[in-house]
């Protein structure tokens, strides 16, 4: 693909996105819980998104070394996966996921029986996996503040241990939504679990093999609700999407209403049309942080102040996600000000440019959340191949809008 995509204004938009990718979240559960099953349940609507099609591939390899490239929820998960089930495994990746912390996730392993070495820098991939002693306790304490994957991917190993395992989850809960999907999923493969407060308990069980259907992804659904934000007009359908969803990120139904986006169903599809926005927004973002790119972008389009909380975990994403915002936002005016530690402030833009280019910082959502700008003005955006991390045919579901 060519090393920038250029997007004409397009400010009247109907049709449907009919590439829209199933959810990566619950497709990568969905494979780890499938493999610790033995392999024998048919998955439906499988993501063609490049973290899935990884984990696919790597999740039963029988090679030594297991290259990651930029998928962290692959390189959390398959940690757990490979040292429970007692595998000698090295697993790298690129440059990036050896700057993204893992040190708690690792240290809860090792409490459990795991051996697992750093081959580079400590708390840091690459890792050295070899083997796993039998289980040393049955209650670990870890940060829930952190990384949900860290808490789903011991939850999902948990069941297979002698004793089970019990999570006592420390300080504030971020992503909580994401630890009841992997509830939810392990569930649905026979598996109980109880999580309360701050605690997640799951006996020793075996999983059972069952077809299993991965609904549509919300998160990436929420870039064709900025879409409609933005545009002049908006009639937009999407498929494969449900209003009672195990994804936080169908949360973006809620905030869009704020925002100036009407989701109803419509012949077993999603409609997004347009509505009256507010003029200032308060969102807390704990549990829903990748979209906070996308929100962000149509506040400071739109001229509506943003006062926002939750954002911390954006900091070790693909990208610095909050400097990113900063750098691209200040392109048409606007600008995140961190107020403190745990506050943002969403400054709008007064007035557009008729064209900006933006970077993308190796990170998927940063392309796709600036790409809806092309309602206002022409836009050009670096290395358009990033979205192949969630959302492969994005640039050819704009093409069908006409905005390619």
């Amino acid at each position: 693909m060519d090393t920038t995509i250029h997007l004409k204004r397009t400010n009247v938009l109907k049709g449907t996105a009919t590439l829209l990718p199933a959810s990566k979240s619950i497709n990568n559960r969905a494979l780890i819980i499938n493999a610790l099953a033995g392999s024998k349940s048919e998955i439906q609507n499988m993501s063609d998104a490049n973290d899935v099609q990884l984990m696919l591939r790597l999740v039963n390899s029988k090679d030594e070394t297991i290259d990651v490239e930029d998928a962290g929820t692959t390189m959390r998960f398959l940690t757990a996966y490979f040292s429970i089930t007692n595998q000698h495994k090295v697993l790298t990746g690129t440059s990036r996921m050896k700057e993204r912390p893992i040190g708690i996730l690792v240290n809860a392993l090792r409490s459990l029986g795991a051996t697992i070495d750093y081959i580079e820098k400590d708390g840091y991939p690459p890792l050295k996996l070899s083997g796993f002693a039998g289980q040393k306790t049955d209650t670990i304490k870890i940060r829930g503040d952190v990384s949900s994957q860290f808490i789903s991917a011991l939850m999902m190993v948990a069941p297979i241990l002698p004793k089970g395992l019990t999570l006592e989850l420390e300080g504030k809960i971020g992503s909580r939504p994401y630890i009841e999907m992997t509830a939810s999923i392990m569930k649905h493969f026979g598996v109980s679990s109880d999580f309360k407060d701050n605690k997640v308990i799951v006996a020793p069980q075996k999983y059972i093999p069952a077809p299993f259907t991965v609904e549509s992804d919300w998160s990436g659904a929420s870039y064709w609700f900025a879409f409609a934000a933005l545009a002049e007009k908006a009639e937009i359908y999407l498929p494969k999407l449900y209003l009672e969803s195990l994804q936080g990120d169908s949360v973006i139904v809620k905030i869009m209403e704020q925002l100036g986006v009407q989701a109803s169903m419509e012949n077993s599809l999603l409609k997004l049309t347009k509505k009256e926005s507010v003029k200032e927004l308060h969102w807390d973002f704990t549990h829903c942080p990748d979209l906070g790119q996308t929100v962000a972008v149509v506040c400071a389009a739109k001229g509506i102040k943003g006062y926002f909380t939750g954002l911390e975990s954006l900091r070790i994403k693909e990208t610095d996600r909050i400097a990113a915002l900063q750098n691209e936002l200040q392109k048409i005016g606007g600008n995140l000000v961190e107020v403190d530690a745990a506050h943002w402030t969403l400054i709008p833009s007064s007035s557009l440019p008729d064209k900006a280019f933006f970077n993308t910082y190796k990170d998927h959502r940063m392309a796709m959340a600036f790409a809806p700008l092309a309602t206002l003005m022409n836009v050009e955006i670096e290395k358009p191949e990033v979205v192949r991390k969630s959302y492969p045919n994005f640039w050819n579901d704009l093409k069908e809008f006409g905005l390619v």
